[in-house]
């Protein structure tokens, strides 16, 4: 018997990998910039504090939708995909079954709410923006049959289609002069509503009448049981991104919420590159496992991709983050410097991300997704630990700081992780080379803003092509490697 011996990964192959950009990418590169902006021009029209309290009922719900998912919208993806009886013997539960859980999420929302003393106006702005995200988990749900039937172009525009239309809704607000708290939640649920709705219609259009049965525990059991993992991981992601913003509304102030949701919005559009890029080395290193030599030269080239962007971006922030505040026209001299105070921190942390988020999609992808979840809740504990003793007297600042500590602490379990349990080894020479650039680039910058004193603009360019020759001087990025990118 013949045995195929698979080949190194080639140049040409890495050409086709990075140029496999979906639509879903574009869409969102192209959506999210505009949301960013919008969202800051709303914050300074309605307030920091006022702001600071819709960013916790927001993040106070995704942490309830994490967990009364029960981990049913990706396991349902995943054996949609694998299994098409599945459809037949197993969907015409779930879809009812998980409509059900979004109605008691609304429920344990309103008691958890209620036990963190939520009253009054906050309790029934807390149903209002949980209902709207709540929404928004039902259509992510229904969009599984989508996926899983490999509608990739249908499922792009799916997946900003609310965003897109919410950004219509606020800006005709903003235009009109009508924006308030009211107008601006109810243009949010008005989104999600509708979009669910499409969905659910476009799914019938899709596949046809959608049968579905009353859920009954023998049926549901061994679903709830399969869906289990996905649940863990997916509550342990929603607490760690969103509970520090709950924990500062409730034990410091809605204002100080607020100035962290101002500088953490950059943050999450930045990290925005690295969570559509990992997902596509996702797929290849789980293709890779049992090939060592390939595995090897995927993480070299994703450390490189996932990293060399976002360092140039972090270089911007340290020296030029208050730029970003631009649209605070009603916000104090104070106020943008304490936001960009918490920017400048956040940014580290995602400086952390930028050498070492690419370490936990080898681990995840490697069936390694035990090991990572325990990292990510021994993070949680220490975040949850420090925010209790913190946040009362320091605020955001210290939100801002108790995140990148616990990003340290996960990051350095992922190359703990790696060196132990991975047929191959962490690329410290690339790391190096990384850090090498990006320190060389800071020196450059202070250099550019003390003695050239240019506009923020020309600065940022002359860096950017700054940048470009250290990766080249730093053999970071090679001549031959662009020559094998050019297109022929």
């Amino acid at each position: 018997m013949r045995v195929h011996r698979p080949r190194p990964l080639s140049l040409l192959a890495i050409k086709r990998f990075l140029g496999n950009i979906s639509l879903a990418i574009v869409l969102n590169l192209l959506v999210k910039p505009g949301w960013v902006i919008l969202e800051n021009v709303v914050q300074d029209r309605l307030g920091h504090a006022t702001y600071g309290l819709i960013a916790a009922c927001s993040a106070l719900t995704v942490v309830i939708a994490s967990f009364t998912d029960l981990g049913l919208t990706q396991f349902t993806v995943q054996r949609l995909a694998g299994e098409p009886e599945f459809a037949h013997r197993h969907f015409p539960t779930l879809l009812p079954l998980r409509g059900l859980l979004t109605v008691a999420a609304m429920g344990a929302l309103l008691g958890v709410g209620w036990l963190l003393g939520y009253r009054g106006a906050q309790l029934q702005l807390l149903a209002a923006v949980g209902a709207g995200l709540l929404l928004t988990q039902y259509g992510q749900f229904l969009r599984a049959p989508v996926q899983a039937r490999q509608h990739f172009n249908t499922d792009a525009v799916l997946s900003v289609f609310e965003k897109l239309v919410a950004l219509a809704l606020v800006a005709a607000l903003l235009v009109g002069g009508s924006l308030g708290l009211a107008t601006y939640v109810g243009s949010r649920l008005v989104a999600s509503t509708f979009t669910a709705v499409l969905f659910f219609g476009l799914l019938r259009r899709l596949f046809g009448a959608l049968p579905h049965r009353w859920p009954r525990w023998p049926a549901v059991q061994p679903l709830l049981r399969s869906s289990l993992p996905f649940a863990f991981i997916a509550l342990l992601y929603g607490i760690n991104e969103r509970v520090d913003m709950v924990l500062l509304e409730r034990l410091s102030s809605a204002r100080e919420a607020g100035y962290y949701a101002g500088a953490y919005r950059w943050l999450d559009a930045a990290m925005m590159y690295a969570w559509t890029v990992l997902p596509l080395f996702f797929a290849r290193f789980a293709h890779a496992a049992a090939r060592p030599r390939e595995l090897r030269q995927l993480l070299w080239v994703g450390q490189r991709v996932a990293a060399v962007p976002l360092l140039l971006v972090v270089a911007f922030v340290l020296f030029r983050g208050e730029v970003l505040f631009w649209q605070f026209g009603h916000s104090t001299g104070p106020e943008v410097a304490h936001m960009v105070v918490c920017l400048k921190i956040l940014f580290l942390n995602v400086l952390v991300q930028a050498f070492f988020a690419i370490y936990s999609t080898l681990l995840t992808s490697t069936q390694h997704q035990k090991a990572v979840s325990w990292l990510v809740a021994l993070s949680i504990a220490l975040n949850l630990g420090l925010n209790l003793l913190t946040l009362p007297k320091y605020g955001a600042v210290a939100a801002s700081l108790n995140t990148l500590l616990s990003a340290l602490l996960v990051s350095g379990g992922y190359v703990w992780l790696v060196r132990r349990r991975m047929p191959v080894a962490v690329p410290w020479h690339i790391l190096a080379r990384l850090a090498l650039a990006f320190g060389l680039l800071c020196g450059g910058w202070y250099l550019a803003r003390t003695y050239l004193g240019l506009s923020w603009w020309l600065e940022t360019g002359l860096m950017t092509v700054v940048f470009a020759g250290l990766l080249l001087a730093t053999g970071l990025v090679q001549r031959r490697e662009l020559q094998q990118l050019r297109p022929k």
